[in-house]
């Protein structure tokens, strides 16, 4: 018989071994994490509140300045305008793609001749790189020489051509087009697999009870895609807002400030008017921002899975 203390110490060293290899298995994603993640976040708090410019950074010593770059960030009268910018393109973009995600995802879940051929063909602006999708568009909204002009134009519905991405207004409006046409392929894919998901059962329960198509979507196919559409919306979200390097390449944020959203103005801030400080504040806000939204979406998951 092997005594009882032996056999407590055996049992206690093979715990032992078995948490030092799993800690082992998890030693290099949790260094990746630390490394691309927790460090950079960390930075940035540092930066957002110390006093750095190029001097500081360069003797690497930056005095603490508290919440003076936050104050200076709130009283800048471009940060407003930014972010009211950065919500009007984000909140178009979304009730865009959602919609027309969804009436794709609706059309396509019927099966027709072609439908394989049409998705992959939908999807080919996702895949396409941001900065490719952006100069392609630049190309066809460009006043002079632009594809769309020229099509406008002599099909008579427009009498001159217009300079897309030279006015207020419509600047804005093109690279909500265009975030639209890009985002488009993922809501209707992820809308798509939803659809796919559902039980067959409870249409064709809603038909036999008389339910016509418009009730049947309405009561049974949307209630029961509310998860899915969150997770969507949220998703689309935190791309959405974060949107740079497409509004970069299209109007580097003009004319006038009319496509400076957030990013474009931490962008500004931090490498062209050398405020890092301030640079740093205002990409808290953003996060802070998108990790509001988040929780906003785990709350409301919660609450539909209660329910």
């Amino acid at each position: 018989m092997i005594p009882l203390d032996a056999r407590r110490h055996g049992r206690g060293r093979r715990d032992l071994r078995q948490a030092i290899g799993r800690y082992a298995f998890a030693a290099p994603a949790m260094l990746f994490i630390v490394l691309a993640l927790v460090y950079p976040l960390g930075y940035n708090v540092y930066l957002a509140l110390h006093d750095v410019t190029i001097a500081t950074l360069l003797r690497g010593q930056a005095p603490f300045a508290g919440f003076a770059n936050y104050r200076a960030l709130f009283a800048d009268p471009t940060f407003a305008p930014s972010l009211l910018i950065s919500a009007v393109f984000t909140l178009a973009s979304l009730a865009l793609q959602f919609t027309l995600g969804f009436a794709l995802a609706l059309l396509f879940r019927q099966p027709f001749p072609g439908a394989g051929t049409m998705r992959a063909l939908l999807l080919l602006g996702w895949l396409l790189p941001i900065v490719v999708s952006a100069n392609v568009w630049r190309w066809i909204l460009d006043g002079d020489f632009g594809a769309l002009n020229a099509v406008l134009t002599g099909t008579g519905l427009l009498g001159h051509g217009e300079y897309w991405l030279s006015q207020p207004v419509t600047a804005l409006v093109s690279v909500v087009a265009v975030n639209v046409w890009i985002g488009i392929p993922f809501n209707m894919i992820l809308l798509l697999a939803g659809l796919n998901g559902l039980p067959e059962s409870v249409s064709e329960a809603g038909t036999l009870d008389g339910a016509g198509a418009w009730q049947r979507f309405r009561y049974l196919t949307l209630p029961m895609m509310r998860p899915v559409a969150l997770t969507v919306l949220l998703l689309s979200f935190v791309y959405t807002f974060k949107v740079f390097d497409l509004v970069y390449v299209l109007t580097g944020g003009g004319p006038v400030a009319a496509t400076t959203t957030l990013p474009i103005y931490t962008y500004q801030t931090t490498f062209t008017a050398f405020r890092f400080g301030q640079g740093a504040a205002a990409a808290t806000v953003l996060l802070v921002i998108s990790l509001v939204v988040a929780g906003f979406y785990l709350r409301l998951i919660r609450r539909e899975e209660a329910s």
